[in-house]
């Protein structure tokens, strides 16, 4: 299913579409010699187009990236680290899956478990999953954050890129 241009769209679409060449036949192809750019004119700014609302447009928090040792990643990246705790939130909506998220990391981080394996699911092709894309943030939030230490992608072994390992912080 497709959308109308925005007038924005459609200016810059023109622009591009008047910098190409159609390509010759296989057998008249001759190496293609670069061409100078063109002098730019100046023009009014054209804004961005919107981004779509299923794509995640922010990194990983900083505090969940870089908290580990070589020795952690190794084991984890290997996936011979066995998780004390597994949850699989996919299949969930996204209200039961961050309560669900919630209620495990606090459950873990009181009886005491460092590693838990969180399975979000991969999504669709086109179509990134909601859950997975929402994770860091739910993790970002302040009631759960003090308890992790960081979020690597899980191995193959483990659900590859449809899961993940939280790693926790030892208890004081």
């Amino acid at each position: 299913m497709s959308r109308p241009l925005s007038p924005q769209e459609r200016a810059l679409w023109q622009r591009v579409a008047a910098t190409v060449r159609p390509m010759a036949p296989k057998s008249a192809r001759a190496p293609i010699e670069p061409t100078p750019p063109a002098p730019r004119a100046a023009a009014t700014p054209t804004p961005a187009p919107p981004r779509p609302a299923s794509v995640p447009a922010r990194p990983a928090p900083p505090a969940i990236a870089a908290t580990l040792d070589g020795s952690w990643d190794k084991r984890l990246r290997s996936g011979k680290l066995t998780p004390d705790r597994v949850i699989d939130l996919h299949d969930h909506n996204l209200e039961r899956a961050h309560l669900a998220l919630h209620s495990a990391v606090e459950a873990a981080a009181v009886s005491g478990d460092r590693v838990i394996l969180v399975i979000t699911g991969k999504g669709r092709p086109g179509r990134p999953g909601r859950i997975r894309a929402e994770l860091h943030d739910w993790l970002a939030s302040a009631r759960i954050s003090h308890h992790i230490a960081a979020l690597r992608p899980a191995s193959p072994r483990h659900g590859g890129s449809g899961a993940f390992y939280l790693v926790l912080r030892r208890p004081r």
